[in-house]
This record gives C-alpha cells, sequence and structure tokens, in this order.
C-alpha cells in the first residue's frame, strides 16, 4: 500500500488496510451473542434481525476509525505507537528492553494473509504495543528489524538462519492428552453413567452425563490444538517455537531469558519414557504466561535434557548430588515424603517432588530473584521447614518442602550466597549470539 504523504513526512507507518474487517468482526458476533440470548424472551425476532442488522455499519466504523487513528514507527532506539479515538494514546516501547517478539496468526487473519506482532518488553505485565493486523511479510520484516535494533544491529540485518532441531509428532502429542488420569477417570464415569441410564432406561441421569462429556473436550482437544505441529528450531537469535492448529504462533525463547525449567513426568507417561518441559521467560506477563510457558508439550526424557543443555549450556543435573528430606516428614507428607529431594552444585539448584506426578525443577543461580523461609504450624512442631526460590513469573515454583529446620537455613543461606556470586560473574546478554560452547543438536521425527 502505497503511504500518505504524512505518513511519509512523518516516518509513521499503517497497519494492514484489512484491519477494520477483523476488528469490527468482534463487535458484530457480540451483537449476534446477544440476539440468540434473546430469542427465548419477550423481543420479537424482527426486531432483533434489525439489531443484528445495525451492528454491522457500526462493526465497520468502529474498525476504521480505530485504524485510522493506529499507527507506529520506530523513532531511534524506541517503538513509538499512536491509538485512539476519542481518547489519544501515545506509548513508547524501549527496544534494549525488549524480550521477545512473537508473531501470532488467528484463524480468520490467517485466512487473510494477515498476521499479529506482540512484544514483551522487561517488567511488562501484558503485551505491550501488540501491533494487530499487518501482512505476513510485513510482520516478519518488522520482527527481523525490531530484534536487529535490540541486538544493536544495522536495521536491515536479514533475519538469522534457523534449523529445526524437533517436530513433536501428532500421534505422540494426541496419545499423551489420552494418557492423562483426569481424562481417563472421567471417561470410565462417563461409560458407568451411560450404561446405568441405558440399562434402567433412566433419561435423566443423561443430564449428568452431559457435563463430563463436554469437559473432555477441552481437557483432550484443546491441547491438542495449542501445540498441533510443535517445532523447536534454533538460530542466533534464540530457540524458536512454532506450533498451532487453528491459531499459529511464532515464539522465540532468546538466549539468557529462560530463568527455569520444570521437567514434568505424569504417572502413565512414565512407561513410555515421556515428559513435558515447562519455562519461565523474562517479559511475559499475563495471557502471556500461559500461551508461551511450554518448550515442549511431551517429548522423550533424551529429548528434554538435550533441550535444557540448549537453554542452560553446561548444565547436567544427574551430577546434582540430592538430599531427601528427614523421616519427621511422613507427618505432613505421608504420600510422597520419600519422594521430595533437593540439591545444588555451582551451576544451579534442583529440586524433585511427586509419587504419582514427578516435578523436577532447575533454576539456574543466577536467575534468583528472591529466597524465603516458611515454617506452618506443624512443620514448627516436628522442625520443619519449606525454603522457597522466586524467579520471574510463570508456571516454575521452585520449593524444597519439609526440610529440618537448620538444614533449610543452611540451604536458604547458601542459595542466597551462590545466586549473589553467580550474578557478579554471568555474562551480559545479547540478542542474536548463541552460547560459547553449545551442544549439539537432536534432531527427531
Amino acid at each position: 500500500m502505497t503511504e500518505a504523504p504524512a505518513q511519509r513526512a512523518t516516518g509513521f507507518r499503517r497497519l494492514h488496510p484489512l484491519t477494520p474487517l477483523l476488528r469490527g468482526w468482534k463487535l458484530f458476533a457480540a451483537a449476534v451473542a446477544i440476539a440468540a440470548q434473546q430469542l427465548y424472551g419477550d423481543v420479537e425476532a424482527s426486531w432483533l434481525f434489525v439489531g443484528v442488522a445495525a451492528s454491522i455499519p457500526v462493526a465497520l466504523a468502529y474498525g476504521y476509525l480505530s485504524w485510522r487513528f493506529t499507527h507506529f514507527r520506530i523513532d531511534g532506539e524506541d517503538l513509538r505507537l499512536e491509538t485512539g479515538v476519542l481518547f489519544r494514546r501515545s506509548r513508547r516501547v524501549r527496544l534494549d528492553r525488549l524480550q521477545a517478539v512473537d508473531v501470532v496468526r488467528p484463524l480468520i487473519a490467517r485466512a487473510l494473509g494477515l498476521a499479529e506482532l506482540r512484544l514483551e518488553v522487561a517488567g511488562g505485565s501484558s503485551s505491550e504495543a501488540p501491533l494487530a493486523y499487518l501482512s505476513e511479510p510485513a510482520a516478519q520484516a518488522l520482527r527481523a528489524e525490531l530484534l536487529a535494533r535490540a541486538a544493536g544491529l544495522s536495521h536491515d540485518t536479514p533475519e538469522a538462519p534457523e534449523a529445526v532441531l524437533l517436530t513433536v509428532p501428532v500421534d505422540r502429542l494426541i496419545k499423551s492428552q489420552l494418557l492423562t488420569v483426569g481424562v481417563i477417570i472421567t471417561g470410565l464415569v462417563l461409560l458407568v453413567v451411560l450404561g446405568f441410564a441405558f440399562a434402567l432406561k433412566e433419561i435423566s441421569l443423561l443430564g449428568l452425563a452431559a457435563p463430563m462429556a463436554l469437559s473432555l473436550g477441552p481437557a483432550v482437544v484443546g491441547p491438542i490444538i495449542r501445540h498441533f505441529d510443535f517445532t523447536v528450531a534454533d538460530s542466533p537469535d534464540g530457540l524458536r517455537l512454532r506450533h498451532g492448529l487453528l491459531e499459529t504462533r511464532a515464539q522465540t525463547v532468546p538466549p539468557g531469558r529462560v530463568q527455569a525449567v520444570r521437567i514434568l513426568e505424569p504417572l502413565l507417561w512414565r512407561s513410555r519414557g515421556w515428559c513435558r518441559v515447562e519455562v519461565n521467560i523474562a517479559g511475559y506477563g499475563g495471557e502471556g504466561q500461559s500461551q508461551t510457558s511450554v518448550l515442549l508439550p511431551v517429548a522423550p526424557l533424551e529429548e528434554a535434557f538435550a533441550m535444557l543443555r540448549r537453554v542452560m549450556p553446561d548444565v547436567d543435573i544427574s551430577t546434582v548430588e540430592m538430599h531427601g528430606v528427614p523421616r519427621s516428614a511422613r507427618w505432613v507428607d505421608p504420600f510422597a515424603w520419600r519422594f521430595q529431594a533437593a540439591g545444588a552444585d555451582e551451576r544451579v539448584f534442583v529440586a524433585r517432588r511427586g509419587r504419582l506426578r514427578r516435578e523436577t525443577d532447575i533454576v539456574p543461580h543466577e536467575r534468583l530473584q528472591s529466597a524465603r523461609l516458611t515454617q506452618g504450624a506443624l512443620q514448627r512442631r516436628l522442625g520443619l521447614a519449606t525454603v522457597h526460590l522466586d524467579t520471574t513469573p510463570g508456571p516454575v515454583r521452585p520449593t524444597a518442602a519439609h526440610r529440618g529446620a537448620n538444614e533449610a537455613r543452611r540451604l536458604l543461606d547458601a542459595e542466597v550466597e551462590r545466586a549473589r556470586l553467580a550474578r557478579s560473574s554471568a555474562p551480559p546478554e545479547r540478542w542474536m549470539s548463541l552460547p560459547e560452547t553449545p551442544p549439539p543438536p537432536t534432531v527427531a521425527g
């Protein structure tokens, strides 16, 4: 699209001209939903039809005005975004605080060849300056420009090349969702209820079966749609994750932004040697945490450890000496106290727990933000305490639970000292730079 003279003079850029359609349809969909709820009320259907029809020009006008008053430009070391119809808003995103730039393509946007650019900055509670929508080539080009400027490179630096490390097979993803305790129990209960309903010819039992059947859909289908065709690639600007069936997401995990890692081994996955890898990533807040915290939705343990070495070079958790909890911990955790363990080496702190659902948390010492010690009433009586390590917000919340009180204090003091020494010697973080000694990639079909 040719820029207007005012745009050329100011350097501002506009979003794609089809943006009003994508923004306006949401208002139209809301009007349709409200009308559907009122079909069985006192309002005549003709008036509902008129209301829905009237929402079409209103939605288009809203979308157009929102697009007309939205423009952006890169101003030195900042991304400047101007928005607002009635109330003007000007935002500046410092590129040196840029943590992630994701390309998201919702289903309707994909059909029109459009994409949304979501920026995450340090200290942000949600995505800053989301640019919705741009053409897919424009979104990729702008993303490359922003990453280059964040790395201190020329703005015309091309996008860094990548090498695919692994792809999660669809059949494994489907099997992993079916092999969960919650899904299996719900499915068995549903079969029992349906059996009684047909055997006793009691139709009222179907009302009990319907909610259970509806709950299975999101539990099984939701993760499959979200993590469909999950691909991990390596590049100089970090790990690139691509996944999604209806809404696709292209995410970059820059070097040094992973603050903590969790390896989950559910009970029914362990016979197949599968696990799930979750991470805390600096900069993501709000919705970004739940949408971007999965590094591998399901993978063999060897692939998970290979990925761990990519985000935490020179870390080998098998060499970390782990220590269990005293026997008195059985009074506060009778089922799984034997599976509680924690330890540390010169690079990371590791905590393990769980009998049915095993969890292993790994935190580099330099990523520690705070540490604290807590004691419940029963713990105080038994001489126990729990150590909590805090990193950036995310699913990984490392704890060393039910340690002896004196041991917990020593563990806390030692970890604080390790974190201080690690931060003083940690190299600066830069985009577009690989770890100094990267291990060879693991490629899986």
